[in-house]
């Protein structure tokens, strides 16, 4: 299985990360999450051989609370209003978006395709404020996941809200609600009973969205049943940062996107992973954080 959800920065400016006054967390809205084990990854048919989600083994897990929800884009309003923080896609002066979400006003920004990924165009001034180039807005989606966010900003909103990114072992635990080695939040079955359980690719990609589920971009963080633990939107929708490393110079993602496609990047299973540097961002890139539990 190819990648298509994720394009990566191929030159790092090594930017100086951006200081945040270290908050203190509010759990009242979050999930109580109680230690216990697990079996996390797959052996099944369709892992992705290279990706490392095998073999099943079990792990231990320290409680912990988590946000019911991936961050929002009216959080991370609220986060810039109060510290002024400037993302890394902002720094550089673009950001990845997907070429189907760029319109007429915006096509004069948009630089150049991603070898191997058409799909991903350059484009300038693209940030979570504006994730489709200046000529776009969140103000009528401040209740979707906020993107365009690298791995570096998650973490400084974090340090805003005295919260942390999930580790990957506590992000597939929580994703999992409590189920065995189920494919999905919600059990083995794509669609059960007809019903869209995640926001991800229908139809044929990158070509034609039949927008089966409702959406071509993002959804609302609180679109679809939550799992049996009250998280919503743990896979598709958008890629969630995890504080570990995938490879020396990369980070963890978890859970696909809207743009995964059984045809081509079936990353959107509970047990999937990919990664990508810690500087890249793209109109499909978000995070939820997490607090450490009652020790």
């Amino acid at each position: 299985m190819k990648n298509c959800c994720s394009a990566t920065r191929t030159s790092s400016k090594n930017y100086e990360q951006v200081s945040v006054q270290k908050g203190t967390a509010d759990v009242s809205d979050m999930i109580y999450i109680p230690e216990g084990t697990f079996w996390m990854g797959t052996d099944d048919s369709d892992a992705n051989p290279h990706d490392g989600e095998g073999p099943v083994r079990e792990e231990k897990v320290e409680s912990f609370y988590i946000d019911p929800c991936a961050v929002t884009n009216a959080d991370f309003k609220r986060f810039v209003d109060d510290t002024g923080y400037v993302t890394e896609a902002e720094r550089y002066g673009w950001s990845f978006v997907f070429y189907q979400f760029i319109d007429g006003r915006n096509k004069s920004y948009a630089r150049q395709r991603v070898p191997n990924t058409p799909w991903w165009i350059v484009v300038e001034k693209a940030y979570w404020y504006q994730p489709e180039g200046p000529f776009s807005s969140i103000e009528d989606r401040l209740n979707h996941p906020v993107i365009h966010i690298s791995w570096h900003d998650a973490k400084a909103y974090c340090n805003w809200a005295g919260k942390r990114l999930p580790t990957e072992i506590e992000w597939e635990y929580a994703a999992r609600g409590g189920l065995v080695q189920k494919r999905y939040p919600w059990g083995d079955e794509l669609i059960p009973n007809g019903e869209h359980r995640c926001n991800i690719w229908q139809g044929e990609f990158p070509k034609h969205n039949s927008l089966d589920d409702g959406y071509h971009g993002t959804a609302p963080v609180d679109t679809y049943k939550p799992n049996d633990y009250g998280l919503y939107n743990m896979v598709g929708n958008v890629w969630e940062w995890c504080q570990d490393s995938f490879e020396a110079k990369s980070r963890v993602m978890r859970g696909g996107s809207y743009l995964c496609h059984d045809s081509y990047c079936n990353r959107y299973r509970v047990a999937a992973r990919t990664s990508n540097t810690p500087d890249s961002s793209s109109g499909n890139i978000g995070f939820r954080c997490v607090v450490d539990g009652l020790g």
